[in-house]
């Protein structure tokens, strides 16, 4: 494969995935780990991700508010959120996550809209409270710079002490077989907490994402009650996870 096939590769997955290990990279690609961090070093000299331990992470997830901020398949992540909207109602107890879609969902919240949200992102919570009528409510602790989300076990416990109405989580990976995953063992178990501390759990997934599956599991599909992308309900793509018994969106 050439470099610049390889690379166009590397952009891809950064791009559906915010986050990728240049170990996950070399077996994709199926050449040495050596190979990809040269990859990754020139597109980091070339601006176009950001270098992190073990691997990169995409600039829009770590720059969300700059004006030339490039949001990945930003038409369908918008849909996305506009979608999730209907799951919404007055008054409700909402627990959410970060990253693009997630804001994208924040930015959409109509002014008039009275919900108490409580969020792991600072950079959510910042988007919420541009929102008279929400109560924002961050449950802060240690700051994943390549995710810019809090965990640890004060995050874990201040989770514990909430029971929201409704959760919502993006995907890294998902699938009717595995469920819900990512690569972060950190991020992992405060998604864990999440869907524990919530009555019912939605995600939102660009379905680019659908049918994959990263190292580590969240939580099954039997523990999802909506899922939420760009396609509609009755799309072929989403079959699998009608016969689950998914509410899709």
């Amino acid at each position: 494969m050439l470099k610049e096939e390889r690379q166009k590769l590397i952009m891809r997955e950064i791009n559906l995935h915010n986050k990728v290990l240049s170990n996950d990279l070399s077996i994709l690609l199926d050449v040495s780990e050596d190979t990809v961090r040269r990859d990754l070093k020139e597109l980091v000299e070339e601006g176009y991700i950001i270098k992190v331990h073990g691997g990169a992470i995409s600039k829009s997830l770590a720059t969300p508010f700059m004006k030339d901020s490039t949001i990945y398949a930003q038409d369908s992540k918008q849909l996305i959120a506009e979608k999730t909207l209907s799951l919404i109602k007055k008054d409700m107890v909402v627990l959410t996550e970060g990253g693009t879609t997630m804001l994208e969902f924040a930015k959409a919240i109509p002014e008039h809209l009275t919900v108490t949200f409580f969020t792991i992102s600072p950079q959510v919570a910042i988007t919420l409270s541009e929102k008279s009528n929400l109560e924002v409510i961050t449950i802060g602790g240690k700051l994943s710079k390549n995710a810019n989300l809090h965990t640890g076990s004060s995050v874990i416990n201040q989770l514990s002490e909430i029971k929201a109405d409704l959760c919502l989580l993006g995907a890294n990976g998902f699938s009717a077989e595995d469920g819900l995953t990512d690569v972060d063992w950190e991020i992992v178990q405060v998604k864990k907490a999440i869907v524990r501390s919530a009555r019912k759990t939605a995600v939102l997934c660009i379905s680019e994402k659908l049918n994959s599956s990263r190292r580590l599991k969240i939580c099954d599909v039997n523990q999802v009650d909506y899922l939420v992308t760009e396609l509609a309900p009755g799309h072929p793509v989403m079959a699998a996870y009608n016969k689950e018994g998914l509410t899709v969106l």
